[in-house]
């Protein structure tokens, strides 16, 4: 007791010392020496990091706490291929003063999204992004099973029977659109701009109906816009600043829901629930398997998390084919005669119509695999997690990413895989609403099996280099209604105009992959043949 008493001592001493030293020392060697100090603690953090065999290699930094957020948040693809070719698939960054195990490749797909329930956990790594975005007790606010529940909830209006319904709908709004925005024979226009608004406008319409739509204009959709900025690595890591992205963010949030709550009085209070679209679905069956019922406020922002999963990926994505196709006119000349072999003197497209059209998909699919909506998918560790195949375990509260986009543009699955290229789809046959591959001896063999993680059943397969709509208990369950809308915006397109661009580079600021500014395309109308 004495010994650890004549330490304490000791130290206290020193410290003293040190301090009295540091207080006779000149104003500028004392913000030298403040200053030096974390950087100092953080290289000497990174070289005991480095000495553990257990850990996957931690991509060296020099500004503490913010790591590598800067080259990671400019050019993610980059960033991983970079680490990669030092470190190989698996290896650790700095993100915001979160560690960020990342595992690329197909064995990371199945590492990650087919990990168990106990071992990873989205909600705990998504909540701060999603939660201002989408509201309260919805999405990744809520117990996993209450996700997997509205899921099911949600599917109610993602059926081929709907499909079917909103075909012509999807249709009439985006001509509306046209007559609107695209006067002349003739003109530019800006795609991020358009095709936010109609796909906001589109998917309204079929999954919310008349009611809503008309409730919504041009200034929604820059509503819903300022919600996808609020998806970006410092949102990951703080939930509210200051800041004016994050003012925008929730005054829209709060704007938006009350849109939708005002909807949802009307229809409790004149009694018309019936079978209309998705609001009377919710209204209807919003039960959880534990008795309890969603609350108005709830499926308002249930409502939202529904819109901007299709609203924002399908704008993303119908922008790039846009800009690519701007590029190939002669690939533009071949969709416009698959679309009339299919259609022969018909105006009217309908559902089935567009399942025949191989091509159409091909291009949805070719520009999926270039640009996917998601450059990065996370998930937070709840217990000490071992990497299959390596030494490494990954601690209890650091965080594990994929990034399926990155291995969708690797030349090991797509040769030339920078080119556009739809063609290279001909041959690849789709399995359970995704696609699988040609079997490599790194994907393997598309899986048939199957699982029910309570909003249907999904393939287990998640180790296809193609995901772009995920896998897993966190699939999207939106891959169906998105080729629908998707497609009857490309076949709308392809018949009324032709086009010309330059396709910009991506803009990685926010998580969801977009064109940089200014995205551009010089259209003139199609003379009917």
């Amino acid at each position: 007791m004495s010994v650890i008493k004549t330490i304490v001592q000791d130290a206290l001493s020193l410290a003293t010392v040190a301090f009295e030293t540091f207080k006779n020392l000149a104003l500028y060697q004392q913000i030298f020496i403040t200053l030096s100090i974390p950087f100092i603690y953080s290289l000497t953090w990174q070289f005991l990091y480095s000495l553990r065999k257990d850990r996957a290699p931690l991509v060296t930094y020099y500004i503490p706490w913010v790591g590598s957020a800067i080259t990671y948040g400019m050019q993610p693809y980059d960033f991983f291929e970079d680490c990669r070719s030092k470190h190989g698939d698996v290896f650790a960054f700095m993100l915001l003063g979160k560690i960020m195990t990342v595992y690329l490749g197909p064995k990371g797909h199945e590492f990650v999204l087919n990990a168990k329930l106990s071992d990873v956990s989205a909600e705990a790594a998504y909540t701060h992004l999603t939660t201002p975005v989408f509201g309260k007790g919805v999405i990744y606010d809520c117990p996993n099973w209450k996700l997997m529940e509205q899921k099911k909830f949600a599917k109610v209006a993602l059926t081929k029977d709907s499909f079917i319904k909103y075909v012509p709908l999807i249709k009439e709004e985006i001509m509306k659109y046209f007559d609107m925005a695209f006067k002349g024979n003739k003109g530019t226009a800006d795609v991020m701009k358009a095709q936010s608004e109609m796909t906001l406008f589109t998917a309204s319409r079929s999954l919310f109906g008349d009611e809503l739509r008309s409730r919504l204009d041009e200034s929604y959709a820059a509503m819903y816009s300022d919600l996808d900025k609020g998806f970006t690595p410092l949102n990951f890591v703080f939930s509210n600043l200051p800041l004016e992205n994050y003012r925008k963010r929730d005054a829209a949030h709060n704007q938006i829901a009350e849109t939708y709550l005002s909807l949802i009085k009307q229809r409790r209070e004149a009694g018309e629930i019936g079978d209309k679209d998705l609001v009377d679905a919710l209204l209807k069956n919003s039960v959880y398997k534990d008795g309890t019922r969603m609350t108005d406020r709830e499926i308002a922002n249930l409502m939202i998390g529904v819109l901007m999963g299709g609203q924002h990926t399908s704008s993303a994505t119908s922008s790039w084919f846009l800009l690519h196709l701007g590029e190939k006119p002669e690939l533009q000349e071949e969709l416009y005669q698959e679309i009339k072999n299919v259609l022969g003197d018909r105006e009217d497209l309908v559902y089935d119509d567009l399942q025949k059209m191989d091509l159409v998909n091909a291009t949805i699919k070719e520009t999926l695999r270039l640009h996917m909506p998601l450059h990065s998918i996370f998930r937070k560790v709840m217990k000490d997690l071992p990497v299959p195949n390596y030494s490494y375990v990954v601690p209890k509260g650091h965080y594990v990413l994929i990034a399926p986009g990155y291995t969708m543009m690797s030349e090991e699955y797509f040769p030339n895989h920078k080119e556009y290229q739809p063609h290279r789809w001909d041959d690849v046959k789709s399995i359970d609403g995704g696609i699988s591959l040609p079997p490599t001896e790194a994907s393997g063999k598309a899986s048939t099996e199957t699982v029910d993680y309570g909003f249907g059943k999904i393939s287990k397969g998640v180790s296809s280099p193609y995901l772009p709509f995920g896998g897993g208990r966190h699939r999207c369950i939106g891959e169906p209604f998105a080729y629908t809308q998707l497609g009857t915006l490309l076949v709308t397109y392809i018949l009324n105009f032709k086009w010309t661009s330059v396709c910009p580079p991506v803009d990685y600021t926010s998580m969801v992959t977009l064109p940089t500014q200014p995205a551009i395309i010089n259209w003139e109308r199609r003379e009917k043949k």
